[in-house]
């Protein structure tokens, strides 16, 4: 067996279930999930209709490259979007949900055969952060290297922290804009610098941008700004050594089409479509079909923020009131801090009775983090995903204010 599997940690849903494998949640309640980022909210239809109009193709072994089709839909949306001229031929490439793609991409651009005098390549992470990240690393042979988040600074990773001498055997950054649990959204400043770093040092950056069309300001600067988007107001109109990543997951409530794409620098697609040719990646014919409806579509994207919209507006003031929560930038979290009087501060322990309470599901924080530089920036913390409907987040909203307030008489 390939040794650096044992290196993997559990991963965060498999530590929730051995947590409350011992606990009984209060039967009195209906259960509600807030733990998994799993989003809720109805399939449009005319995806499904598109994804049934394309069972035809299955007779057929698609391209790994994608249909010219699809690539033109989703560099048709990277226009309207973030108002970019992407060649779709070179710059983009259909993928199987940014999660394989995101693994993928580190297999392509590690060299495990550099720096192996201090333990092998770095692979920067924000801390807290999607746990592929750290696998990705791990299995392309490589160390991680985390850079905390500062609540103080809106949660932005502090990536002063990471060390020259880390910086120099860097070979990927992944960053998460909107992030995730944090929804905090890089500014252009912090581009500008990661931007700078990366052209020092030679390292690529991946950014993890699913949670791009879910946010909740209006008007002409009201959606996150993206990495490529940053990389052409800086003039980098080659997206040296950026890939961003997308998905429909989220924004078109499909997590189960697993269909999102890539797109920038044209070196690294080159090379990275090499590789999936040969990993087998390619994207079935009816969900490219179902794809590219939804690509094309923005009407059922702006119902679906409505929808996420209204839910933090209810939500958020309910728990504000009896602990430290805000509404973030983007995204479809609540990152929490728990009150220190409620079982001591501890997101285990508060995950543990609220459950057993109140029959509310919620994800500890310290699992989504690793200590470095002495702590870990998740505990005390917990996740909260507001992908349930209306009526239901709220309720949970109020059984958590209950349980707290009934821990502080």
């Amino acid at each position: 067996m390939n040794p650096l599997l044992n290196k993997l940690q559990p991963y965060p849903f498999e530590r929730l279930r051995r947590l409350t494998a011992g606990v009984t949640p209060n039967a009195a309640y209906r259960p509600i999930s807030l733990g998994i980022g799993e989003p809720k909210h109805a399939t449009p239809e005319f995806i499904k209709e598109a994804l049934v109009a394309g069972l035809e193709g299955l007779a057929n072994y698609p391209a790994t490259a994608g249909e010219p089709a699809l690539r033109a839909a989703c560099a048709d949306w990277m226009q309207r979007r973030y108002g970019l001229k992407i060649d779709p031929a070179t710059q983009l490439l259909p993928v199987n949900g940014s999660r394989e793609a995101l693994f993928a991409l580190a297999q392509t651009v590690i060299d495990p055969t550099q720096h192996r005098d201090v333990g092998g390549p770095a692979v920067v992470s924000p801390n807290p952060f999607y746990q592929i990240y750290e696998g990705a690393a791990l299995l392309s042979g490589a160390r991680v290297v985390f850079a905390n988040s500062d609540p103080a600074r809106n949660f932005a990773a502090d990536w002063s922290s990471i060390s020259e001498d880390t910086w120099a055997t860097t070979q990927l950054l992944f960053v998460c804009s909107p992030g995730n649990p944090t929804g905090a959204v890089m500014p252009l400043a912090e581009w500008e610098r990661l931007f700078a770093l990366s052209d020092r040092y030679g390292f690529v950056i991946a950014s993890d941008e699913c949670y791009s069309e879910i946010y909740f300001r209006e008007g002409a600067d009201a959606a996150p700004l993206g990495g490529l988007e940053a990389a052409a107001k800086l003039g980098r109109h080659d997206f040296k050594n950026l890939i961003m990543l997308t998905s429909l997951s989220k924004r078109s409530n499909v997590p189960g089409l697993r269909s999102g794409f890539v797109a920038g620098d044209a070196s690294i697609i080159k090379s990275f479509l090499l590789y999936r040719t040969y990993h087998g990646s390619a994207m079935g014919p009816a969900v490219q079909r179902a794809s590219i409806a939804a690509w094309n579509d923005e009407t059922h994207v702006v119902e679906n923020r409505a929808l996420y919209r209204q839910k933090f507006e209810r939500v958020t003031p309910i728990l504000a009131s009896v602990m430290n929560v805000a509404l973030p930038d983007a995204g479809f979290y609540l990152w929490a801090e728990v009150p220190q009087h409620i079982c001591g501060g501890s997101d285990e322990a508060f995950t543990c009775e609220l459950l057993a309470q109140y029959n509310v599901a919620v994800l500890p924080g310290s699992y989504l983090a690793r200590e470095a530089n002495g702590i870990n920036p998740g505990a005390g913390r917990v996740r909260m995903a507001l992908v349930a409907g209306v009526d239901e987040c709220v309720e949970a909203a109020e059984r958590i204010k209950a349980f707290i307030q009934s821990q502080s008489v």
